[in-house]
């Protein structure tokens, strides 16, 4: 069985609108650890298996030291778990790991489709991962659902990399095609619903509910290489909903993993 390298990176100064998500790795462990919960995914595997390993949280100072983070762990032949932090570390993170998986599909979670060419002048905001993404050739699909803000230019850039978006206004999971490359799973806690997840930055009514993105994890069938968990913003919480909500889908998403 691979090993499995959770990994925390403490940064979002990509962010455009409000700063926090730097601050979720550690409480989202601590939702995960504090008791309330055990550590079974519904699938019937428990993440309190040796198969993971936790590496810790760490504090970023320069955007590519990500990149390099991620490739120490990658070189222990691990799969990698990622907690942002907000949606920009996912460039990198799929940068480091193209190397060693040339191929892969992306499964992208999210109200947003984060595919602006720039955004307030930075190319590497975290409106812009999915961008940087596609036009390096770095996945050889990208499917997105949840999203509720298309405006024109991200529906250009769309048809430009040829992503394949399943919006909230028409949402049938049961289209989403099968995935056949190993998958990396990105998830930004504001495709959920508010009412699901008050601690993010960008509220978009009209979102997913917990049941149905758990129910689309749980629909993988090909292999999960890798996964980030983004845009929790504490600074937002209600009673840490969105905390044990983050929480909930790395179960899920580490269980799907093993």
């Amino acid at each position: 069985m691979k090993k499995i390298s959770i990994q925390g990176i403490k940064f979002d100064e990509k962010s455009s609108y409000q700063k926090g998500p730097k601050l979720a790795p550690p409480l989202i462990r601590e939702a995960l650890h504090c008791g309330s919960l055990n550590l079974f995914a519904e699938n019937g595997v428990s993440i309190d298996n040796s198969a993971i390993v936790d590496k810790g949280d760490f504090e970023i100072s320069e955007y590519f030291d990500i990149v390099e983070i991620t490739k120490k762990h990658l070189s222990l032949n691990h799969k990698i778990l990622t907690l942002g932090g907000d949606h920009s570390i996912t460039f990198p993170i799929i940068k480091a790991l193209h190397k060693k998986y040339p191929i892969i599909d992306i499964l992208h979670i999210d109200a947003h489709s984060d595919l602006y060419d720039t955004f307030e002048g930075d190319k590497y905001s975290h409106a812009c991962p999915f961008a940087r993404i596609m036009e390096n050739g770095f996945a050889a699909r990208l499917v997105q659902v949840g999203i509720r803000t298309l405006n024109t230019h991200q529906a250009e850039q769309a048809k430009k990399f040829n992503v394949e978006i399943h919006q909230m206004k028409n949402l049938d999971l049961s289209t989403i095609p099968k995935f056949k490359n190993p998958l990396y799973i990105s998830l930004d806690m504001d495709g959920f619903d508010p009412a699901f997840a008050p601690g993010v930055s960008h509220h978009e009514p009209g979102g997913l509910t917990s049941r149905q993105v758990i129910d689309l994890i749980q629909s993988i069938e090909t292999e999960v290489i890798g996964a980030d968990i983004v845009e929790y913003n504490p600074n937002r919480d209600f009673q840490n909903m969105t905390a044990f909500l983050a929480a909930k889908m790395m179960k899920e998403i580490l269980g799907k993993m093993i």
